[in-house]
């Protein structure tokens, strides 16, 4: 990263770290960084401190894989939730997207990442023998896969299903299509087809 002709080498380095972060460029790390120079002493290390303690203290669950701090998160220990259905995600913050929405009261699996061959990601770099080891269990009767909408992502979600179609559990895919409120000269054509390919019968409304 290009720096200012004398920077003090303390607010270089800071502004180099926060440029390395997703969607910073250098313009916004100067800024973050001149930010961070005027705030209060206590309110720095503060900052500091839950940078310091969030590797020693976060984690992944050790049954579903999202995030966790205790070795089992929330969510897994919820037993108001239903354990007989879970929901295939790719990344531990795919978990918080879905929990947004309210909707849903099941388990999740997170298999952290999706294959791609380009990427050198099979089957044995994910969390697929974990899932086998839960879909093992008589009392899982639903698996919900949402995968992204991208080839891997449909990739992943075909080699799950037929990975577990010869047995008694149901499989399910996320709907795709036309997102509530969208504009149709807003969405991409493969949204679209899928759309179409999803269609439902309109249920007239007295």
């Amino acid at each position: 990263m290009h720096m200012l002709p004398g920077m003090p080498a303390p607010l270089a380095r800071l502004v180099e770290h926060l440029g390395s972060l997703p969607g910073i460029g250098p313009k916004s790390a100067m800024r973050l960084g001149l930010n961070l120079l005027s705030k209060q002493v206590d309110d720095v290390k503060q900052l500091a401190a839950c940078l310091a303690d969030l590797h020693e203290t976060m984690g992944f669950c050790d049954c579903c894989g999202s995030f966790a701090e205790q070795g089992h998160c929330g969510i897994c220990d919820n037993m108001r939730r239903d354990s007989s259905v879970i929901c295939v995600v790719e990344q531990p913050v795919d978990v918080l997207m879905l929990e947004r929405g309210k909707g849903f009261s099941g388990h999740y699996h997170v298999l952290h990442g999706r294959l791609s061959p380009i990427d050198g990601l099979g089957p044995d770099q994910l969390r697929i023998s974990s899932l086998d080891n839960r879909v093992a269990d008589k009392e899982v009767r639903e698996l919900i896969l949402a995968t992204s909408a991208t080839v891997d992502g449909e990739a992943t979600a075909h080699f799950i299903a037929r990975r577990y179609a010869a047995g008694d559990v149901k499989i399910s895919r996320i709907a795709r299509g036309v997102p509530e409120g969208g504009e149709l000269e807003y969405l991409d054509e493969y949204t679209l087809s899928r759309a179409l390919d999803q269609r439902v019968i309109w249920e007239q409304r007295a």
